[in-house]
């Protein structure tokens, strides 16, 4: 049931097995199993003693002899329509460290948005015996459940149905910062740009800070400008902006792409950011957020944390503990040099 042996001397020796661990832990063979398989309900300390003696051991359970034994393949599917991988990869890296502890593998599945492929995946994962599947995706739009007859989590774009597990960011609260904090440093003359009405984001985000200058008593000096999550756009709404207010002295973005465009044009215009407009991003991208010309200020989605947490509850949910309805993760202001100079 296991691969390795006390040591490398110790060729002639008997294998490790799990009730060594256990005894070197000071823990019953049982508990010893749950804590390095990632189940049962112990606490951390226990769990990380259990490591500690295995590894001092030179202990690796045998995955195929564990499957058998507990009905369980020790892995798990990640299906995402995100191609590109720009929010994929920090959910896929956060679920690792939840998921590593109990040595759970994770299958990729790319989707490329595409209904067919998605099915293909699941019934691929479906013959594979995974223990559960994580849902993700690049867009915050609510998507229809899969079907599936293991625990499902959706990590970021969460189920139209309430009562499934999902894992969200706060957008809102989010977007109610940046311009709570633009409010801060006393400008007082603030639009906002973002993405196409038909993103959930662009919505929510555009949403929240107009209730949130409506309630400040510092209106917009304009309707939210919605278009596309580009550079480009950020460029061209600049100039639309500056035409209902020429003495705009702050921009909120719907992502930091937009916002990079927006203090391109702010520059070439001569217009100081951010001594003359400051500008803010929105989902704190290292690609677009440090090579902006200052470096902008955003809201951090924690994406990793999405994936930590998805992860999570995709194992309580394995082990008979599911949480349905939604689970809302905090943003954090990152402020960088397009605020503060």
């Amino acid at each position: 049931m296991v691969t390795s042996s006390r040591g490398p001397g110790a060729a002639a020796a008997r294998p490790v097995r799990i009730v060594d661990v256990a005894a070197l832990a000071g823990v019953a063979p049982g508990t010893a199993s749950k804590a390095l398989s990632g189940t049962g309900q112990l606490r951390e300390e226990t769990r990380a003693r259990v490591r500690r003696a295995a590894e001092q051991l030179g202990f690796t359970p045998d995955g195929v002899g564990r499957a058998l034994s507990s009905g369980r393949s020790f892995t798990v599917g990640l299906v995402t329509t995100d191609s590109i991988g720009r929010f994929t990869l920090p959910v896929v890296l956060g679920a690792e460290d939840a998921l590593g502890a109990g040595d759970v593998a994770v299958l990729l599945c790319d989707t490329r948005d595409d209904p067919l492929r998605e099915r293909h995946h699941l019934r691929s994962l479906a013959s594979r015996r995974v223990d559960g599947v994580i849902v993700t995706g690049r867009r915050t739009d609510p998507r229809p459940p899969v079907d599936v007859a293991v625990p499902v989590v959706y990590a970021f774009q969460p189920s139209s149905r309430e009562e499934d597990t999902s894992v969200v960011v706060d957008e809102r609260g989010g977007a109610a910062a940046a311009l709570a904090h633009l409010h801060s440093l006393g400008r007082r003359r603030v639009g906002h740009v973002t993405g196409a009405r038909s993103h959930a984001s662009a919505r929510a985000r555009a949403d929240a800070v107009r209730d949130a200058a409506l309630a400040a008593g510092l209106p917009l000096v304009a309707d939210p400008l919605h278009g596309a999550w580009s550079e480009e756009w950020g460029r061209r709404a600049v100039d639309l902006l500056l035409r209902a207010a020429p003495d705009l002295d702050g921009i909120t973005c719907g992502s930091d792409q937009v916002a990079r465009g927006a203090c391109d044009r702010l520059r070439e215009l001569g217009r100081a950011v951010p001594d003359d407009v400051a500008v803010t991003g929105f989902d704190d991208w290292d690609v677009m957020a440090l090579a902006s010309r200052p470096p902008l200020t955003t809201v951090g989605l924690e994406m990793h944390e999405v994936g930590r947490t998805a992860a999570r509850l995709l194992l309580e949910a394995v082990d008979g503990r599911p949480s349905p309805g939604r689970t809302v993760l905090p943003t954090h202001l990152v402020v960088r040099g397009s605020t503060m100079a």
